[in-house]
């Protein structure tokens, strides 16, 4: 066990050297002190994403070889400092962890959690769950092929801009593009996700050979799957700059529109190894207090749709 420090605290780390990445076929193996190093490099950058957002944390206690599970509920074991926030579900409550500093960041390393999920909602000082201030569509192609993922970012950039909606771009760290809009939290998690799979529906109309919205996969064949689920009441989506359970550790990684020409653009583009080299670029400088009501949007897409 070793110690390290992390903002006003100092964390415990249990067994450092544990390997959470194995290495071979062209990818470097990175131990749980490497996932350390890199969350506290990188706090300054995600923790801003994070901030009063109830997480749901994917642990991989044995490395990305393992068995791995999802967590809801902060744990008994946790350190008492960190913040704690009380959300509605069917039938009871979740204790969901939320992360506003380094510490805490740096103790779901040390219980090998990968990735971090985070809603789309805030939480305010009262502890009382707001509304949606990002909406998410996620690119998810049928195969490896990255040349759709692309194809499609620009044709739904174009399409948001005929509904005077801004956007940003990020890669998932897996196989496609996240495209988000940033929303003023005027709207409901229902009125959000109707919006999101309604323009989906638009955009799958336009281009049938290339895109779909159909849930099951038997239902796609060859084409990309716009996912617009993430924008429901309760789920949550892969935050910026969190690692992905992947050979290699990539990360997922906001990227300015205009990486989209770049052919070594992927997915996968980034690591622990260089995203801070991304993150330091600040990609997404031009999207704060950018957030839209949909009202003027809802109505431009219902003239569309005749």
């Amino acid at each position: 066990m070793t110690a390290v420090r992390a903002g006003r605290r100092t964390v415990e780390i249990h067994r450092p050297d544990k390997v959470l990445f194995p290495g071979g076929k062209g990818v470097p193996e990175y131990t749980k002190a490497d996932l350390v190093a890199y969350y506290r490099e990188i706090a300054p950058f995600m923790l801003p994403h994070l901030k009063d957002r109830p997480l749901m944390l994917e642990r991989h206690p044995n490395g990305i070889d393992g068995p791995m599970f999802m967590q809801k509920n902060v744990q008994d074991h946790d350190p008492d400092w960190i913040r704690r926030v009380e959300v509605p579900k069917e039938g009871g409550t979740v204790l969901h962890p939320v992360c506003d500093d380094t510490a805490t960041l740096v103790h779901f390393a040390d219980q090998a959690c990968l990735t971090l999920h985070r809603w789309l909602a805030r939480v305010s000082s009262d502890g009382v769950l707001g509304r949606p201030d990002r909406l998410v569509l996620d690119l998810d192609p049928a195969t490896d092929d990255f040349e759709p993922v692309r194809a499609t970012a620009r044709l739904l950039h174009g399409f948001l801009g005929e509904l005077a909606l801004p956007a940003a771009l990020m890669t998932t760290g897996s196989r496609g593009l996240h495209v988000v809009v940033p929303l003023d939290g005027r709207h409901g998690f229902d009125e959000v996700h109707t919006f999101a799979k309604d323009l989906a529906d638009t955009l799958a109309a336009r281009h049938p050979d290339r895109l779909t919205t159909e849930a099951r996969k038997k239902d796609r064949g060859d084409r990309l799957y716009l996912d617009v689920q993430r924008n429901a009441y309760a789920q949550t989506v892969v935050a910026p700059f969190t690692v992905r359970a992947r050979p290699g550790a990539p990360v997922a990684v906001p990227v300015g529109w205009e990486q989209l020409d770049d052919p070594q653009l992927t997915a996968r583009r980034w690591t622990i190894a260089d995203a801070a080299e991304q993150a330091r670029t600040k990609p997404w400088s031009g999207m704060s207090g950018r957030g839209r009501a949909l009202g003027p949007a809802r109505r431009r897409l219902d003239a569309l749709r005749g």
